[in-house]
């Protein structure tokens, strides 16, 4: 009985989030040339309480001039998200990309767009929510060819 009220009691949080999602958080797809990833949230709000996680985001090796499609699920698309472009060690913000509202596929940037070879285009999910004014973050970097990733050293 305690085990039946449990999975009731589980159902009905799942509920109470309104995303209709599954009871963890949702990847966001990734395409570029041939290649299809898939990435795991970094950060994400669920049921308003912020999670971390230690997830290790993909690194696609790339051509250069080659289309990135960023897909995200319904649910991040009705909530609003944004694409963040950052260095490759993740510290320093190049820019930002504002998704039009509703849309589940970003496709208006390609491997060229970004100066340095290797750099990281973030998914990031709006919130207005229980967390702030992020709600979910996943990373993905991309090493354009040409490009080397390695520590960089600072001679102090």
């Amino acid at each position: 009985m305690r085990g039946a009220a449990a999975g009731v009691l589980l159902v009905l949080l799942a509920g109470c989030g309104g995303s209709g999602e599954d009871d963890g958080p949702p990847d966001v797809r990734v395409s570029v040339g041939s290649q299809e990833v898939t990435a795991r949230p970094t950060q994400y709000c669920l049921d308003g309480e912020w999670q971390r996680y230690t997830n290790t985001p993909p690194i696609l090796e790339v051509s250069p001039d080659t289309p990135i499609a960023l897909t995200v699920p319904d649910a991040v698309a009705d909530r609003g998200w944004s694409v963040q472009v950052f260095d490759e060690q993740l510290e320093e913000t190049l820019g930002e990309v504002d998704v039009p509202a509703g849309a589940s596929t970003f496709d208006e940037i390609n491997t060229s767009d970004v100066v340095p070879p290797v750099f990281y285009l973030v998914v990031v999910e709006d919130s207005g929510g229980a967390c702030g004014e992020l709600s979910a973050a996943w990373p993905i970097g991309f090493l354009r060819a040409g490009g080397e990733t390695g520590a960089t050293t600072s001679s102090g």
